[in-house]
């Protein structure tokens, strides 16, 4: 459409998740309008991330240095790992404030269908990190979708033979909604996943 340079931006910055075409023009011409300064500070930020941002050598959580922020907290609990597929999800999950353990990133979830299988995931390095006979409870963190159970059952499969106590995550309807919106297998999940009052 356009040529030279704006075109060059539009179509990397189309090349982003979740930026279609029509975003990634509005994008590119709200950086030709920006201040200068702005521009400067933005790409100034993204070659920061790449030369200092690399993943945790213990739980492949993101960090700028070997260990990320949570590995090297001595107050987190060895006893308790939680399994998540992505550095955002350990994100949501500390926004909770509810969990204290220990997290390990999968990198992903099993899926035939785009060539991902356990080999690809980081399972062996979980698994290592679960021989020392330290966790006694592994929290199965993945997405409430076809991919993320089936990663979840190979994950609770794989380590039965620990004696681990394996958990799921709950999920069910959320705070605010109406049942009648709620999908047959949400709701069915809400009833599985009751608790006493």
């Amino acid at each position: 459409m356009y040529e030279g340079a704006i075109q060059d931006l539009i179509d990397e910055l189309g090349r982003l998740p979740g930026v279609g075409p029509k975003s990634a023009q509005r994008i590119a011409f709200h950086v030709l309008s920006a201040d200068p300064t702005d521009v400067k500070r933005l790409a100034q930020a993204l070659q920061r991330v790449k030369e200092l941002v690399r993943f945790c050598t213990r739980c492949f959580n993101v960090a700028e240095a070997e260990l990320c922020r949570i590995c090297r907290d001595p107050r987190r609990s060895d006893e308790v790992f939680c399994v998540v597929e992505e550095p955002k999800d350990v994100v949501a999950i500390e926004r909770t404030g509810e969990f204290r353990g220990r997290y390990h990133v999968l990198g992903g979830a099993i899926n035939p269908l785009e060539g991902i299988g356990p080999d690809n995931l980081r399972i062996r390095e979980l698994m290592s990190r679960l021989a020392d006979g330290t966790c006694k409870e592994l929290i199965l963190a993945t997405d409430p979708n076809t991919e993320g159970e089936a990663t979840a059952t190979y994950l609770a499969l794989l380590v039965k033979p620990m004696g681990l106590n394996v958990t799921r995550l709950a999920s069910g309807l959320p705070v605010g909604g109406d049942l009648e919106y709620a999908d047959e297998i949400t709701l069915g999940r809400a009833f599985e996943g009751r608790r006493a009052v």
